[in-house]
């Protein structure tokens, strides 16, 4: 097993992807620049949007050897800064799940185009796209691995639900054929622990392959270095357990 790091130059560009309903989406993807073949994983970027940090993480895949690609999932919502597109998403209740789902499936196509990808899949996700990297487990049966980090309202309520999303991702559990890791803090509250234990259960019960990881002193974010809630060692340890799910769903 090689980890692609062997060579460390990158690139990293917007490229254009066919996303839901045909549509022209931008994503960032970085990539390694060595020969390859390279697995891939589709970053969601949290709620603020499509923005730098959410960037740095994808960069960070093409370090470790990973194609990573980053749909803007806010793009019909634009153009803008980030956090204004994402306040028009916020007002209008959010990223429809199909068009989500659509445009995961249009970054898969994306990714399984490319001479240097090895064919494997995964995907991650962030706040809003942790739910989302759950959901998309349960709808797309092709990802290899999956990475929910502290997704909330993957349990959800019936008075939740809305038209842009109607299901609780939970209710999609017997589906889910990926692996599936999760990172939560135990000081957060979107999702509590008592969601977390809720969903690892779930996991249980429908015999889905899975690791959750809880870190004390660690709230929602905890990944996110330009925030007051960074916890670099908590952080650092998730990591790790990150690139080891990959690592064993994803090389060759």
């Amino acid at each position: 097993m090689t980890t692609g790091r062997e060579y460390e130059g990158m690139m990293a560009e917007t490229v254009r992807i066919t996303g839901d309903g045909g549509d022209e989406v931008g994503a960032y993807m970085a990539r390694p620049l060595g020969p390859g073949p390279h697995p891939g994983v589709i970053v969601l970027h949290h709620m603020p949007g499509w923005d730098d940090s959410t960037k740095e993480i994808t960069r960070k895949f093409a370090h470790y050897g990973y194609i990573g690609i980053d749909p803007n999932l806010h793009y019909r919502e634009g153009p803008g800064a980030p956090d204004d597109v994402a306040a028009v998403t916020r007002a209008a209740g959010g990223v429809p799940d199909d068009r989500c789902v659509g445009d995961v499936e249009g970054a898969m196509r994306y990714l399984r185009s490319l001479p240097y990808h090895n064919g494997k899949i995964g995907i991650i996700g962030f706040c809003s796209g942790g739910r989302q990297a759950y959901l998309c487990a349960g709808r797309i049966p092709d990802l290899d691995a999956a990475v929910d980090c502290w997704g909330g309202r993957v349990i959800a309520s019936a008075d939740e639900l809305t038209d842009r999303q109607p299901v609780a991702p939970i209710d999609l559990t017997l589906n889910i054929k990926a692996p599936v890791l999760g990172i939560f803090g135990n000081e957060d509250q979107s999702p509590p622990p008592a969601d977390v234990d809720a969903t690892e259960a779930e996991l249980k019960k429908h015999g889905i392959t899975h690791e959750f990881h809880r870190y004390d002193g660690a709230g929602h974010g905890f990944f996110a270095v330009d925030r007051p809630g960074y916890r670099p060692v908590q952080a650092t340890e998730a990591w790790s357990e990150v690139w080891k799910w990959f690592d064993r769903y994803l090389r060759d």
